[in-house]
């Protein structure tokens, strides 16, 4: 055989060989992954890994009714429970009796203002009594001679005019100062209008008071509200008179009720505004963000599961579901969740198995990310 026939006959059998790798690759299975196990199939898992994962798994209960849920808060404060304090007349501070912080009764004073008005109401005050007293007596004679005919009764009926003119007149005097809370020594008492705590202090001793200014605010603590945020699933659950609890680590729960619910459902956070009168919550300040429980029970049919069993996939709702070969991904609709469990009705049935444990590396294996 010469040269050009053996290299002919190598070339052919290089194809030979090659062609039956491919067939070999393209029909044999690959190589056993764990020791001989079988492969994973596609969303599935075998029992090996579920075990070295260590997936925990719980079983959906029947459910009947929900709790309408939790929902996002904040402390705020009703209209007329946060008061600016204002002084009537410009003046000066000449002492402070509350600091920033404290707790105050309706009607404790908080400072002495100095000012010059009240000395001119407590003069105009002097001289509408001493006219007064004119007045009365000048009213008296008037009157006496009008009846034994000495004199006409329109002169009677001047001087009554004079001393109702002089009663007012003394009348307005003494209520310009009584709102005041002045006298006519140019002092003047401010007083907290609520009971509350102090919730700033705009003025210092020595210091100038104005009438456009606040040298105090009082915020009523034992009067505060939530503002919620109730997602649209519960945009018809939520009305006037929910009940309404926060719970909080170490103290009693505050309790209130739902008063108002918005309208319309915001775009940007597809949920309704309401607010809800809490009764008590010493705890609480204002601006705190808190989670509410919003009370009452709604009807539902459905399953209820640990929370934990949870995870979110793009923007669904979803549960790992236990088959006889592995665990498959489901979207499922939720009716409330409320602390550690969640009431579902839709995509699970009760009785069926949820893995509650391991989410994360479930999501990453079966391609939930």
């Amino acid at each position: 055989m010469d040269r050009k026939a053996l290299i002919a006959a190598s070339t052919a059998l290089a194809l030979a060989a090659g062609a039956g790798a491919l067939w070999w690759s393209k029909e044999a299975p690959p190589p056993a992954p764990d020791g001989g196990e079988a492969a994973m199939a596609p969303g599935k898992l075998t029992a090996r890994q579920i075990e070295k994962l260590g997936i925990a798994t719980a079983v959906a209960a029947a459910a009947s009714s929900a709790e309408l849920g939790a929902v996002p808060a904040t402390v705020s404060l009703p209209p007329d429970a946060r008061v600016a304090v204002t002084a009537p007349f410009d003046g000066i501070a000449v002492r402070l009796f509350v600091v920033e912080g404290e707790a105050v009764v309706a009607g404790q004073p908080l400072a002495s203002i100095r000012a010059a008005e009240p000395v001119q109401y407590g003069a105009a005050l002097a001289r509408a009594q001493a006219q007064l007293e004119v007045a009365r007596a000048a009213a008296g004679r008037t009157g006496q001679l009008a009846k034994e005919g000495i004199v006409a009764g329109a002169r009677a009926d001047e001087a009554r005019a004079a001393l109702r003119e002089a009663e007012v007149n003394v009348a307005e005097n003494r209520r310009i100062l009584a709102q005041a809370n002045a006298d006519g020594s140019g002092m003047m008492t401010l007083r907290a209008p609520i009971g509350g705590r102090i919730a700033a202090v705009n003025v210092q001793a020595g210091g100038p008071v104005g009438g456009l200014s606040a040298p105090f605010i009082v915020e009523n603590t034992a009067r505060l509200m939530l503002d919620l945020q109730i997602p649209e699933r519960l945009a018809g659950a939520v009305h006037p008179g929910t009940p309404v609890e926060v719970r909080m680590p170490g103290t009693a729960p505050a309790t209130g009720r739902v008063i108002a619910v918005g309208g319309s459902i915001d775009p940007a956070t597809r949920a309704l505004t309401a607010k809800a009168r809490l009764d008590a919550a010493p705890a609480l300040v204002s601006g705190k963000s808190v989670v509410a429980i919003l009370g009452g029970v709604q009807p539902v049919a459905g399953a209820s599961i640990p929370a934990a069993a949870l995870t979110r996939v793009g923007d669904r709702d979803a549960v790992f579901v236990k088959g006889t070969d592995g665990f498959a991904l489901r979207p499922v609709t939720i009716a409330s969740r409320v602390g550690a469990s969640a009431t579902i009705t839709a995509g699970l049935k009760p009785g069926e198995r949820v893995a509650t444990s391991a989410i994360a590396e479930l999501k990453a294996v079966l391609g939930g990310e």
